[in-house]
């Protein structure tokens, strides 16, 4: 079992091409059925880190491979993820 803060905890890697994402933000459940439909991390930063964000990654819930102790693998092309806020 793993719980919601549990997931915040973890770091996102992307196993196509190394990339790291950053942590869990948010995620997203479908009312009806209750289940987790996408995990969503900030995208990246603007103008040196300094002034926040405009997009986040939306992941997929089937997109993810492997939860790990540390890490969640994913496997996903990165620009299509990327949404704007």
């Amino acid at each position: 079992m793993v719980r919601i803060y549990d997931l915040r905890q973890k770091e996102i890697i992307n196993v196509k091409d190394g990339t790291r994402f950053g942590f869990v933000a948010d995620i997203e459940i479908d009312e009806k059925s209750g289940e987790i439909t996408k995990i969503i991390v900030p995208g990246p930063a603007r103008v040196f880190g300094v002034f926040g964000r405009d997009s986040e990654y939306s992941i997929p819930w089937d997109s993810i491979k492997q939860v790990g102790d540390d890490i969640i693998l994913v496997d996903v092309d990165a620009d299509d993820c990327l949404e704007e806020l």
